[in-house]
């Protein structure tokens, strides 16, 4: 099976150029089994204002999910749920948990950001590190913390450079952490990465169980298939 693993909709992020229908359909033509919607969350790039109740915040940021579901029930494509958690410019893909937890869980906006990496793996969810080699003006300062993730993402396809790739792949190798793609698309022409699998992913809970037990068996990177 072939997953898209990180995906922008403009229904919850604010750089999001493509609806989460679009986005489905963009996944489906580019042959995936299966797509997550991983929208900036509340600290990142969000298009939710902050401003409302915390359960109507989380409602509407889950919309972008909902969305990309109906379409894909339509057309035969599996979406599943995640978020992107942003710190200072350092980006944690989050899985394995459901909106339904979000909403009821608003602590995860008020502890500090290594508490909340701690309260995700307690409450049975999963850290990736998405592109953790990344330079851009806004990212002030790389920060790598191999204790409090249980995966990186060693090919991101929205990385300007093969060197923030190369160095994730590196860091990965260096701590033993487990490897993942995504192709960071905020638009339907940029689905070019992701993982391969021989399992079968129905929840945003078995993509966790598939990272944690090595399910992964290789990687899409800009359309070209790397095996283990």
């Amino acid at each position: 099976m072939r997953w898209e693993t990180h995906l922008h909709t403009k229904e919850s992020s604010a750089c999001g150029r493509a609806s989460a229908a679009e986005m489905a359909r963009g996944c489906k033509q580019a042959g995936y089994d299966g797509m997550f919607v991983t929208d900036h969350f509340y600290y990142g790039n969000t298009c939710i204002d902050r401003s409302l109740p915390w359960e109507e915040w989380a409602r509407r940021f889950c919309l972008g999910y909902y969305h990309a579901k109906e379409e894909g029930d339509r057309i035969g494509l599996r979406v599943c749920f995640g978020w992107e958690y942003s710190w200072d410019g350092n980006d944690f893909l989050t899985y394995g948990l459901s909106p339904l937890w979000l909403a009821a869980h608003p602590e995860v906006i008020s502890v500090s950001p290594y508490e909340y990496l701690k309260l995700i793996r307690n409450a049975g969810g999963c850290i990736v590190h998405a592109h953790p080699f990344r330079q851009e003006s806004y990212v002030p300062l790389i920060k790598l913390l191999p204790d409090l993730v249980d995966a990186v993402e060693v090919y991101n396809g929205g990385n300007a450079q093969a060197a923030f790739n190369d160095r994730a792949l590196w860091y990965a190798g260096s701590y033993g952490l487990k490897q993942t793609a995504g192709s960071d698309a905020h638009w339907t022409e940029a689905i070019r990465c992701g993982i391969l699998t021989d399992q079968t992913i129905e929840s945003t809970e078995d993509y966790r169980n598939l990272i944690l037990s090595g399910g992964i068996t290789g990687l899409i990177c800009d359309g070209e298939e790397r095996f283990f």
